[in-house]
């Protein structure tokens, strides 16, 4: 009896070492843009994965913390980095000398339109008077970031390159935790995407003062492209924050392409698209050498933006 006790015991196990066992270290915090895409795209790669993946954000340093993370794991796919665009600049920000030429890409989910945002009693009615003010008193007006390298961080670069106006950058944990310092107060303005901001602003409590692009959004059809204010953004278009998942290169190719599969199949579940779509989300679904394209033309238009300050 002790005996088949135990071997019953056992079985669960045995089963359960055939199963595939992935961590997602997801590098920005709980409620933010990249955690609120990589909760339900995991969810729905499970199933072609057979297995589970074990997701874990972990925060700080403008997801440095997670992408050394990852990188000091094997390269074997069972570590993925579940990230944004921020680390196609760590090296030319000095903040890591990793940047995602140190991983291969398993997918690009997605990119997305970003916006200036400001509380709705904001004194600032759009983006020149926004501009005038902060010029007129630089590095007073109170910019929430998600840190250097951070997607506000580097809007308010782009603007500078453009305007000469510069602002007094305070740092966050995620863009959740951006937004709530405009709504309380805490800070004067950020720059939020479309997903984070457009329920708020559709009940009134924030306005988006401009957008980060060349064209307006159907989304919100009264909020004038940035370009409206000055052409000059042009040269910096198209932009915006991008997903993506990664492993550490030097994964077995065959282990990488079983993952894009996985992932991709995960990715064009209906129910996902829906989702991208109800978030502005622009869906991409690269993987290989249309990945690095993108990303590579992504890291020209922000290195051109800080070479021209």
């Amino acid at each position: 009896m002790k005996r088949l006790l135990a071997l019953l015991l056992t079985i669960p196990l045995l089963l359960g070492c055939t199963k595939t066992a992935v961590n997602g270290i997801i590098q920005w915090g709980e409620g933010g843009g990249t955690d609120t895409l990589m909760r339900p795209l995991c969810s729905y790669t499970e199933g072609y994965l057979d297995g589970t993946i074990a997701l874990r954000n972990m925060t700080g340093g403008t997801g440095t913390v997670a992408t050394q993370y990852v990188y000091d794991k094997p390269a074997d796919g069972q570590t993925l980095l579940l990230g944004a665009e921020n680390p196609a600049m760590y090296d030319a920000l000095g903040l890591s000398v990793l940047t995602y030429a140190d991983f291969d890409c398993v997918i690009l989910i997605g990119s997305e339109t970003v916006g200036v945002t400001v509380a709705a009693s904001s004194p600032y009615e759009d983006f020149a008077s926004l501009i005038d003010a902060a010029k007129a008193n630089p590095d007073t007006i109170r910019l929430a970031t998600t840190a250097k390298g951070g997607l506000p961080w580097t809007v308010a670069r782009f603007i500078e390159a453009v305007t000469g106006a510069t602002f007094n950058e305070i740092p966050y944990d995620s863009d959740a935790t951006a937004r709530t310092a405009v709504l309380n107060g805490e800070c004067d303005v950020t720059v939020m995407k479309l997903q984070a901001g457009l329920d708020a602003a559709n009940e009134g409590a924030i306005r988006y003062l401009c957008l980060f692009s060349d064209a307006a959004s159907d989304a919100l059809p009264d909020v004038p492209p940035i370009t409206d204010y000055d052409p000059a953004f042009s040269a910096y278009l198209p932009w915006g924050p991008f997903y993506g998942v990664f492993v550490k290169k030097g994964t077995d190719p065959k282990t990488r392409e079983a993952l894009s599969d996985a992932f991709l199949n995960g990715f064009r579940e209906p129910a996902y698209q829906t989702l991208l779509s109800d978030l502005h989300v622009e869906p991409l679904g690269l993987c290989g050498d249309e990945a690095n394209a993108y990303i590579n033309a992504w890291r020209t238009a922000s290195l051109a933006a800080l070479n021209a300050q």
